[in-house]
């Protein structure tokens, strides 16, 4: 079979899959990860927020830019540059406190957070160009047959990630969830260098600097406003003052967009209103999957007092529900039309929320599984439908940057997910603490009380205190998970009658099928 990209097609399918399956058990293993990272770096709630949000938002921002700079430099190149960094960054993640010995000014969660920022600029080089590889490695007729395996590997990583980070947290520490990435990165270096072949666009773009600049500015101010704003109160001038900034970036970058010669992002994308409804869809199913992962390690591990291993056990029917909830949802979509599946699956994503705000302190795996169970199926018909939506709509030209639009509007809306709901549940647990406490909450002095809430946040009480004031921490935690997995309900709901707008994508006959 003669390719574009490497003699033998599936190899490079290993090949590529290799490098994104570091970026797939990070996206998983980092809640499981969190109390441990907690514990040992002293971090605060914001801290292992911006342990993801950051991770997430350097993906996001920086998606569009990557796919524009493989079509700059070669595919091939630009995905070793990510494999490459990727790993170096993962590994530098694990001596983050080493780091900050040698580095003045340097706190350990401050260079974790900065790694981890720098780990998600590596993932967004190789996402993209592993996709266009891909594409260039099979023809027409054997695509779909590999993006099926694509969806699978990815499905299996996902599901994985839960498990081996458990085991890794649990049998050596947090640090090697982390170091993992090295043995895998210079594996699928070698194989990369020997297999794929490198392919380039034939016509160059350049790059929207000031675009990706604007963009860039916009969504930190937005993010770090909805993570600080609880500690400096909504009201505040310095919140008051973020929101303005994002305000003028937002609006700098929309104007930009319509004058630059080759905009990061075209605007005539979003005339369709299919495009602009599947991007608000993807942003939204991310926002429940992230919310979710992020506070659900906490339960399991500070509430329920689970092993990492067991935590992660608990975790398995909705990651690895995705890997057969998908190809199902793509039965459903080619059956149904993307209204009503979509429809159906932000339904069921509700009903799946709601039950989470129903968990008990000493909730079983059964209670906890059906709920997940049913998340990975609400989930996958809008995953699968919105990329279909966004991809399928757009202009032929253009359907590398909806791709990168969709990949993008997955991230930033798992960044906003960990940002708002953690927001939501720390005013949950400050309203309800003292409440739960009793009596006793007029003798805490305020800078304990304060200490509480912030334990309470993770689900765990500072040690040798009593029981009553333990089981008061747990039940606001609860408090604040409940109202946080409310929130999720409705927008899921209000999400669902979006879908009524929106229509099948496009597709000519030979036009290669565009996942994210």
């Amino acid at each position: 079979m003669k390719t574009g990209a490497g003699g033998n097609p599936w190899l490079v399918l290993l090949a590529v899959s290799l490098g994104v399956i570091m970026v797939m058990l990070d996206g998983t293993v980092v809640g499981i990860a969190n109390p441990s990272i907690q514990a040992d770096l002293k971090a605060s709630l914001s801290d292992l927020q911006w342990v993801t949000s950051g991770y997430l938002l350097a993906l996001a921002v920086f998606l569009i830019t990557a796919g524009k700079l493989g079509d700059l430099f070669g595919h091939k190149r630009v995905f070793l540059i990510g494999v490459g960094g990727f790993a170096l960054s993962s590994v530098g993640i694990g001596f983050s406190a080493e780091l900050a010995d040698v580095i003045p000014g340097v706190t350990p969660v401050g260079a974790l957070i900065g790694l981890r920022v720098l780990q998600g600029l590596f993932g967004a080089l190789l996402q993209p160009a592993a996709l266009a590889l891909l594409r260039t490695a099979f023809p027409g007729e054997k695509l779909n047959q590999a993006m099926g395996a694509w969806g699978a590997i990815i499905g299996l990583s996902s599901a994985a990630g839960p498990i081996v980070g458990g085991v890794l947290v649990e049998q050596a520490s947090w640090q090697t969830v982390f170091f993992i990435n090295a043995p895998v990165g210079v594996v699928a270096l070698i194989m990369g260098i020997l297999l794929i072949k490198d392919n380039r666009a034939q016509t160059l773009a350049r790059i929207d600097w000031l675009g990706v600049l604007l963009l860039s500015g916009a969504m930190f101010s937005l993010v770090w406003t909805i993570i600080k704003a609880p500690e400096w109160g909504w009201g505040d001038s310095t919140t008051l003052t973020f929101v303005a900034v994002f305000a003028v970036l937002i609006g700098a970058f929309i104007f930009w967009q319509s004058k630059a010669r080759q905009p990061l992002v075209p605007l005539s994308l979003f005339r369709n209103a299919s495009i602009s409804i599947g991007t608000v869809l993807m942003m939204m199913v991310a926002f429940a999957m992230f919310g979710a992962m992020f506070f659900l390690g906490f339960f399991f591990q500070g509430v329920h007092r689970l092993s990492p291993l067991e935590a992660g056990l608990r975790m398995l029917p909705m990651s690895a529900g995705m890997i057969f909830a998908s190809p199902l949802a793509g039965m459903a979509l080619g059956r149904f039309g993307p209204r009503l599946t979509m429809a159906a699956g932000l339904l069921i994503t509700a009903s799946s929320m709601f039950l989470m705000s129903r968990l008990s302190i000493d909730a079983s795996f059964i209670e906890s599984g059906i709920p997940f169970l049913l998340l990975a199926f609400g989930m996958s018909p809008v995953f699968v439908g919105a990329t279909e939506i966004i991809v399928g709509n757009a202009p032929v030209e253009l359907t590398g940057v909806a791709g990168g639009v969709q990949q993008s509007a997955m991230q930033v809306g798992g960044s906003l997910g960990t940002a708002v709901l953690g927001a939501v549940m720390a005013a949950q647990i400050s309203a309800t603490l003292p409440g739960h406490l009793g009596p006793a909450a007029q003798a805490i002095p305020a800078a304990q009380l304060a200490g509480l809430e912030k334990a309470a946040a993770f689900g765990s009480a500072p040690p040798g205190l009593g029981q009553p004031i333990v089981d008061a921490v747990h039940n606001s935690f609860m408090d604040g998970m409940s109202v946080a997995f409310l929130v999720s309900t409705g927008i899921a709901v209000l999400t669902a009658a979006l879908t009524l707008f929106v229509k099948a994508g496009r597709k000519s006959e030979g036009q290669p099928v565009h996942m994210g």
